[in-house]
């Protein structure tokens, strides 16, 4: 059960901080995750008040509050136009509208989950937290670090040429994903993540190099990287085995998910 002895809806980003310097304080996002665990948490601090909940555009940048819901991402026009209806598609399979009404995109960035389509998706562009303390660091390295007792405002997503698809894999359709899959072109950086192995989503280095130049590639060149590169990352992603999959399975997800998804990078492939 959760217990909250007091609840705060703070007047400013420092007053929160402030709060949250206890350790049994915590920052509430939308409480869908939360309120399941049992902990007694000292003081509720909500940011709800603070106009952390839009979505702004300018030529260089996607600025998100932490506090838009998910719901307010998919349904975004301009998020899904720049990410080719990615940013949809990772979420549109996340439980239903009523709990991506609820669900923070803050929340889901700052816990890191090892299940989250958001980080995945995210990770897949050129994507950078602003803290409040620490102020902007790159999601890649925001995603290893250890929590603490910053505060987690603004995602932002730079506006790099991008070619993106995400994909993932379900036993049902609204239930957490037994593998996620996020395919980029940044720039001219090629760059796959894979989450859900269950652990926390990561980048898979490609140390040969197969990827490299890849928009450059003929249709020939591309099929045989994209084969090469998905029995790379299916033996240099680390997975494991739980109550949605076996290690075997996600195993052979890795290296189906990540051929699909750079074909349709590729333009080989529509759609899945």
């Amino acid at each position: 059960m959760l217990k909250i002895k007091s609840y705060v809806k703070v007047n400013s980003l420092a007053e929160a901080y402030e709060l949250n310097q206890k350790k049994t304080a915590r920052i509430l996002g939308g409480m869908v995750w939360m309120k399941m665990g049992n902990r007694a948490i000292s003081t509720a601090i909500d940011l709800s008040g603070l106009g952390l909940d839009a979505i702004s555009e300018n030529d260089d940048e996607f600025v998100i509050g932490c506090m838009t819901p998910l719901h307010d991402l998919e349904t975004n026009e301009a998020l899904n136009t720049y990410t080719h209806g990615a940013m949809k598609e990772s979420l549109c399979h996340i439980v239903g509208v009523q709990f991506r009404n609820c669900a923070t995109v803050g929340g889901s960035i700052y816990g890191r989950y090892g299940f989250s389509d958001v980080l995945t998706m995210f990770l897949g562009m050129d994507t950078w937290v602003e803290l409040y303390d620490a102020g902007r660091i790159p999601l890649t390295e925001f995603v290893n670090m250890k929590k603490d007792n910053d505060i987690l405002v603004n995602i932002i997503v730079r506006k790099e040429p991008l070619l993106t698809c995400y994909l993932s894999q379900r036993n049902i359709k609204t239930d957490f994903p037994v593998l996620t899959c996020a395919a980029s072109v940044i720039g001219n950086e090629a760059r796959t993540v894979i989450g859900a192995r269950p652990a926390r989503a990561m980048i898979v280095e490609d140390k040969k190099q197969i990827l490299k130049n890849f928009r450059n590639m003929t249709k020939k060149q591309k099929e045989e990287a994209i084969e090469a590169f998905a029995e790379y990352a299916a033996e240099n992603v680390p997975t494991a085995g739980n109550m949605r999959g076996s290690k075997e399975y996600r195993t052979l997800l890795v290296k189906v998910l990540t051929r699909r998804a750079w074909e349709a990078v590729g333009g080989m492939k529509n759609e899945y």
